[in-house]
């Protein structure tokens, strides 16, 4: 009889148990962070200087998975945004890059750009933006639908392409306009700024930081993780002789883009963060029945990091202050909305890859390729072997388009050109593989860096031939960097979950940024977004 008992209790236990997690309530705000240009390793190279409740708080408190990667080429800022937020890849999703050219109008277009709408606040020349050229749904998206649209999303970032993809086709989605300072949005959201946006404008925050001088926030000493701050890699400010500390904002803010050099600099990262305190106001973000999504990309890093690089002290100082700015976001979602009221996941757009002067000077092989050459070498070519004519429509992103309207006229097989001048161009130095559009469409890569090509591969405007380059080459010049191959350097970016939900822990488990989306719909419990192909991260809910 009393085992009867303590089994029924037992039964009683697990059931309530299994009752309160079904109806435990949703986190009253989801925060999405993307930080552009983020190695994983900028969790720990800087970490000594960290302190114990930015970074190391997310990562002692959260979960992270250590191995996590893009899982396409090329890794550029538009489609990685687009890719953490579709749970897909530019395959599924569209947005092939940052610009792309299209052929049916023999021109680039950009990723977020849309000559149907206009600016709202801001200026004519940076309002043409929406998410049109976004072809799924976001996790944004589907939390709208899944509310009937009664959760509210607000994306946010300094870029267009930062604030207008993360915030999906039903969010709202404010950018920086660098050309008076101000947040704007376009008439794809709102016909007038919204009071809060107009308030939050009214008040300059950029005059006040570009009215200041970037200098370590620590003593230079600290400094332990980057090379020397006076070199030869790194490309200085206009007006500057050296790229070295300090750094008078309000002298060289003229010379290098005005209201847009902040970009520049870690206060791009305080701008943006102050913008997202409004918003979590203005809009009363996380205060209704429903969860409501806060986006916000930093794109700062990425700017520094182009001109600085990797080493640089000038990048290490920019995580040394965005850890003490999460710190002071993190006690500010604390207060808001209890410790376990909030949902964060954080990720990268991409990496980055060292400065290859740099790495020729350690002895390791690296090269700028100059693309300009190549493509003149190959009009030459083409010219001689199939005859006069303009063979090269475009070469852009490391695609080269042919002319096939040419080829039919002139009577010659576009597939054996595709083929012959893959060849070619595997005469150069620092192109590794050339891949034919024909081989992206009928043959299954399922390893390697083939198959990255093939997930960033689009059959309606990808070019005819797609180009690797070696490990550490890259397409720019002699001082600063890029990013956008297929390599560990570009690939390896924070996938880390924090908050409501979520346990501590790490795995070292292969994941890719399209599992974020597919994780975030299986915690909330609503659908997937409609092109995800990612698989949600499994450790998350062992």
């Amino acid at each position: 009889m009393k085992k009867n008992i303590l089994l029924g209790t037992l039964f009683s236990l697990i059931s309530l148990s299994i009752l309160a997690q079904e109806t435990t309530p949703k986190p009253k705000l989801i925060v999405g962070i993307v930080v552009d240009q983020m190695r994983q390793e900028y969790f720990y190279k800087f970490s000594e200087n960290y302190s114990e409740g930015g970074f190391k708080r997310l990562l002692r408190d959260g979960f992270e998975m250590k191995n996590g990667h893009y899982n396409y080429i090329p890794t550029y800022t538009g489609p990685g945004h687009a890719s953490v937020y579709t749970g897909t890849t530019p395959a599924t999703h569209g947005i092939i890059g940052n610009n792309w050219y299209v052929r049916s109008l023999n021109k680039s277009i950009y990723c977020a750009e849309d000559s149907t709408v206009t600016n709202v606040g801001g200026t004519p020349m940076s309002g043409e933006i929406s998410p049109r050229n976004l072809l799924t749904t976001t996790i944004t998206d589907e939390l709208r639908f899944a509310s009937n649209k009664r959760s509210k999303v607000v994306a946010v970032a300094i870029k267009d392409r930062g604030a207008s993809l993360p915030g999906g086709h039903l969010g709202d989605a404010y950018w920086y306009d660098s050309n008076n300072g101000e947040f704007m949005t376009s008439t794809y959201y709102y016909e007038e700024l919204p009071k809060w946006v107009k308030n939050f404008n009214a008040k300059k925050q950029v005059e006040k930081y570009l009215s200041q001088t970037w200098e370590p926030l620590l003593p230079m000493g600290k400094y332990i993780n980057s090379i020397d701050d006076n070199n030869d890699f790194e490309a200085p400010f206009i007006g500057k002789d050296s790229p070295t500390f300090p750094y008078d904002l309000a002298k060289l803010k003229e010379d290098n883009g005005g209201y847009g050099m902040i970009a520049a600099t870690p206060f791009g990262n305080s701008l943006t963060l102050d913008f997202a305190y409004a918003a979590i106001e203005g809009e009363n973000l996380g205060k209704g029945e429903e969860s409501d999504f806060l986006a916000v990309s930093f794109s700062s890093p990425d700017y520094i990091g182009h001109r600085f690089g990797p080493t640089s002290k000038e990048l290490e100082d920019n995580y040394i202050r965005l850890d003490r700015e999460m710190e002071k976001f993190l006690n500010f979602l604390d207060e808001t909305y209890g410790e376990d009221n909030y949902l964060i996941f954080l990720s990268a757009d991409h990496g980055v890859a060292d400065i290859a002067t740099y790495m020729q000077s350690e002895n390791v092989p690296a090269g700028n390729l100059n693309v300009g050459y190549i493509l003149g070498q190959l009009r030459g070519y083409t010219s001689q072997v199939y005859g006069e004519g303009d063979w090269i429509l475009n070469g852009s992103n490391d695609q080269i388009f042919l002319n096939h309207r040419l080829a039919r006229d002139k009577g010659v097989n576009i597939l054996d050109m595709q083929n012959d001048l893959a060849n070619f161009l595997l005469r150069f130095n620092g192109i590794k593989e050339v891949y034919t559009a024909h081989a992206m469409r009928n043959t299954n890569f399922a390893l390697d860096r083939p198959h990255l090509l093939q997930m960033g591969y689009n059959h309606k405007a990808s070019g005819d031939l797609l180009m690797i380059l070696e490990p550490a080459w890259l397409t720019g010049g002699a001082r600063g960097t890029s990013h956008g191959t297929g390599f560990t350097y570009d690939t390896h970016v924070p996938i880390l979950f924090y908050g409501w939900g979520v346990k501590s822990g790490s795995s070292t488990r292969y994941a890719t940024v399209t599992d974020i989306a597919p994780t975030v719909s299986m915690l909330l419990n609503i659908r997937l977004p409609n092109g995800a192909t990612g698989q949600p991260i499994r450790e998350l809910f062992d």
